[in-house]
């Protein structure tokens, strides 16, 4: 429904009866390299069919295969992973729309891919056995992903959506034009958690019926995105694993984040971009096989 585009590709690139587990992925040129560009790709969660269309143009989707699970009429789930990993490599017939990820055996290798190809806008390393089935359902697999932490201003709060305590706290960095930028949010708090940040929280609101109302979520229509807005005055620590996009486009962190502790010592003016880690600069056909 979302990649229209993909089917006559898959068609002409794939053979024609298998089952594969794979991801569909929008590489755009970015700072003169070709990278993931997951933003783009959210855009094609959309209900109107004439902008699904408009994108399948604008911004042509790929796939790109992980596992084979059947070939033919023949299952590959109670097969080990380097039996579905060769099948994977005949099925997909690299051209340009189909590919298949990069594997080794060598530890020192994948740890080089996992500090370098984040560039690429990958976000970790994943490691199967390679006697291992398939098991669907279950997580037979290790995600390696980075672990990083920042400090942020707390620029406002979501409500919880049972109506008590603080849902999530959402999070700004200075720019070089000292603006603050929203970067994304902190959430998953204990109950008892949610009502001593709300109590923290709700003296420093703008104005006692001030409400933003936020973007809509293109997961869940029924989610209610409006969001309080507060003093820049606490700085909070949090622990995140990747940012996407840049300064100059809405740079934010891909996922939620995980708040770990308030940082009165900082001076919110003090939060910038600048703390962050700046991935090196690499082409995702670098990662792909060819």
């Amino acid at each position: 429904r979302y990649c229209p585009e993909r089917l006559q590709a898959m068609r002409g690139e794939v053979a024609p009866r298998c089952v594969l587990d794979g991801e569909v992925v929008d590489p755009r040129e970015i700072g003169g390299r070709i990278r993931l560009d997951w933003e783009s790709l959210s855009q094609r969660i959309h209900p109107a069919a004439s902008r699904i269309k408009m994108l399948a143009a604008q911004t042509p989707a790929h796939f790109i295969g992980f596992d084979a699970l059947a070939t033919g009429t023949k299952s590959l789930l109670d097969a080990p992973f380097r039996t579905r990993r060769a099948a994977l490599a005949e099925l997909v017939d690299h051209q340009h729309w189909c590919h298949v990820t990069g594997t080794t055996q060598d530890s020192e290798l994948a740890t080089h891919w996992l500090t370098t190809f984040e560039g690429a806008g990958l976000d970790g390393v994943i490691a199967k056995r390679l006697e291992g089935q398939y098991v669907p359902g279950k997580r037979e697999m290790v995600k390696v992903k980075h672990a990083r932490d920042a400090d942020c201003v707390a620029i406002g709060y979501r409500i919880h959506k049972s109506g008590e305590g603080v849902g999530s706290v959402l999070l700004g960095l200075y720019r070089d034009d000292g603006e603050l930028q929203m970067v994304g949010g902190a959430a998953s708090f204990t109950t008892k958690d949610r009502l001593k940040l709300l109590a923290e929280l709700e003296p420093l609101r703008k104005g006692a019926d001030v409400v933003y109302e936020g973007e809509p979520s293109r997961w869940n229509s029924a989610a209610d995105k409006r969001w309080i807005p507060i003093r820049p005055e606490k700085v909070a620590e949090v622990a995140y694993d990747q940012m996407e996009g840049n300064t100059g486009h809405g740079q934010r962190f891909r996922h939620t984040v995980r708040f770990m502790r308030w940082r009165p010592d900082r001076d919110p003016k003090s939060c910038t971009f600048d703390q962050l880690d700046v991935p090196l600069n690499y082409d995702l056909y670098d990662v792909l096989e060819s």
